[in-house]
């Protein structure tokens, strides 16, 4: 594996933590200022069109800006917690050899002719024309294409009802009788959670985080690189690339959508539901054109490991649920924000039936992960971006498996260096790239993405394997008693999906082991025949 240059946010415990409340407050102000250019609606009325490059003059990127006071509700964020990418290689169509700065020179296969020009591509970047999603599909009809599936609801009352959602953009109150099913939920689940303190999102890797970082039982993404094999961190076959963006929907996302059509390439959109509840025909049309959906939470506004169990289950219940309500169907996968995972938020996922999916790493400190998303906020160049995409095809040229990597649809620039220069680089390239969504590339059928149609007899949930490694434990479920109130949704918390392997070391004094447990059943199952006959 080669590592030719210093990695893209090598530093990224700092920015990771010590910096994520200044990305949130800049990037917000730069989305809504995209989102009140466009249409002004929520909810665009359906039209058509395609992207169409303005002439403005080219104007060279300007520092950061210093951070605005928080906005109200801070909108969609996505910064990556990970440094980025890796080495250089690659053939043409009709090759370009770009050299970006002094430092900088990387080779494209290809390029889009209509693409926005790079020295366009920056913080100050005039705005293309939006293509305003039609809807693809009439309310009440079937995805044909998933097997078992729900009509796809009638969203016949926008915008959505702010009453039965929490606030957008904020990590949601605990108090709520949806969310005290949710973690009743988990409870039931018989999933042992780890009992982990939550780590402070201003430390970074060390001062209060320190012992944090240091605790291997832990098995902490972001201090570390630590994954258990119930993280989706590749795909299995050389040369695939499990295709995937984050934070969406957001304006630009059409603009995504539409050049994927083009292609005719399919990806997996992690979805922030507070995006989806401001753009859920966008969601609906995305989830039609056959794209894989997976939860990236409620808000985005904290890394996960800096929440409580309760704020932890509120944002991957709130973000399922709204799903659900949108497309019918609840996805088995999650992304979780920056990447910042450790073995409690892995246990409450796996407890309300999703896995993580993360992104390909060769190293403690490097992955892929194109550093798309600071283009916006000014805390990166497009070029930089390139070179990080030619770094990761020059390692994903020498691995044994396929790989995943992490890009954003969030914001203009991120949807226009992915149309106008990744996607066209990647096409061209030889050997070629198998480009896919990670359920497809992990060999799976599209049914299998979401809890309503996955079969769990050729489907098993990797919750059981990861206690079967010993990784979780699982204690008897004595009792289930529900809550006070009422709740508005279910939670299919209990075991759809998730996997690990590595030592844990982790178990309650009342946690039975798997044996256990089936001898147990087996036992019980005994008796019962014993009575029969």
């Amino acid at each position: 594996m080669r590592v030719s240059r210093p990695i893209f946010f090598t530093f990224f415990p700092v920015l990771a933590f010590a910096h994520i409340d200044n990305l949130n407050a800049r990037h917000n102000a730069i989305l809504n200022a995209r989102a009140s250019a466009s249409s002004g609606s929520s909810v665009p009325p359906a039209a058509s069109g395609s992207p169409v490059a303005t002439s403005a003059p080219a104007s060279p990127p300007p520092p950061p800006p210093p951070p605005p006071p928080p906005p109200p509700p801070p909108p969609p964020t996505g910064a990556s917690t990970s440094p980025s990418s890796i080495a250089t290689g690659v053939p043409a169509s009709t090759s370009t050899s770009v050299s970006a700065t002094p430092t900088l020179s990387f080779t494209l296969a290809a390029t889009n002719p209509t693409a926005v020009p790079l020295s366009e591509i920056n913080s100050a970047q005039s705005s293309v024309a939006q293509i305003i999603y039609t809807s693809t599909a009439a309310f009440g009809s079937t995805p044909t294409f998933l097997p078992g599936a729900p009509p796809l609801p009638s969203l016949t009352a926008l915008p959505l009802p702010a009453d039965s959602y929490p606030p957008v953009d904020h990590v949601p109150p605990t108090d709520s009788p949806e969310v005290l099913q949710w973690i009743q939920d988990v409870k039931n689940s018989g999933v042992v959670i780890p009992d982990f303190a939550p780590t402070d999102p201003s430390a970074g890797c060390g001062g209060v985080n320190a012992a944090a970082a240091a605790d291997t039982s832990r098995c902490w993404w972001s201090c570390g690189g630590c994954n258990r094999t119930s993280d989706i961190t590749q795909c299995p076959t050389p040369m695939d690339w499990g295709l995937t963006y984050d934070d969406g929907p957001a304006p630009y996302t059409p603009n995504l959508i539409n050049y994927l059509d083009e292609q005719k390439l399919k990806a997996t959109f992690f979805v922030v539901g507070s995006r989806v509840f401001q753009h859920p025909i966008m969601l609906q049309s995305q989830y039609m054109g056959q794209h894989q959906i997976s939860v990236h939470t409620w808000s985005h506004a904290a890394p996960l490991t800096s929440l409580t169990n309760e704020q932890v289950i509120a944002e991957l219940g709130w973000s399922k649920k709204i799903i659900k309500d949108v497309l019918g169907v609840t996805p088995n996968t999650m992304r979780p924000p920056y990447g910042d995972i450790d073995d409690r938020v892995r246990a409450i996922s796996l407890a309300m039936g999703l896995t993580p999916i993360m992104w390909t790493r060769v190293s403690a400190v490097s992955a892929f992960d194109t550093g798309d998303f600071f283009i916006a906020g000014g805390g990166t160049s497009v070029q930089q971006v390139l070179q990080n995409w030619e770094d990761i095809v020059a390692n994903a040229n020498t691995m044994n498996h396929g790989f995943i990597v992490l890009e954003h649809d969030l914001f203009e620039q991120t949807v226009e260096v992915a149309t106008g220069y990744i996607l066209p680089d990647a096409l061209n390239r030889k050997p070629a790239f198998s480009i896919k969504p990670v359920i497809s590339c992990l060999g799976k059928t599209m049914a299998d993405a979401y809890i309503e149609t996955n079969l769990n007899n050729t489907n098993p949930p990797p919750l059981s394997a990861a206690v079967s490694a010993g990784i979780f434990t699982t204690t008897p479920v004595v009792s289930s008693s529900a809550p006070t109130g009422t709740a508005k949704g279910g939670s299919d918390a209990g075991g759809k999906d998730g996997t690990n392997s590595d030592n844990s070391g982790k178990s309650a004094a009342n946690a039975l082991s798997v044996p256990s447990v089936l001898g147990g059943v087996l036992s019980l199952a005994g008796l019962v025949i014993g009575l029969l006959l």
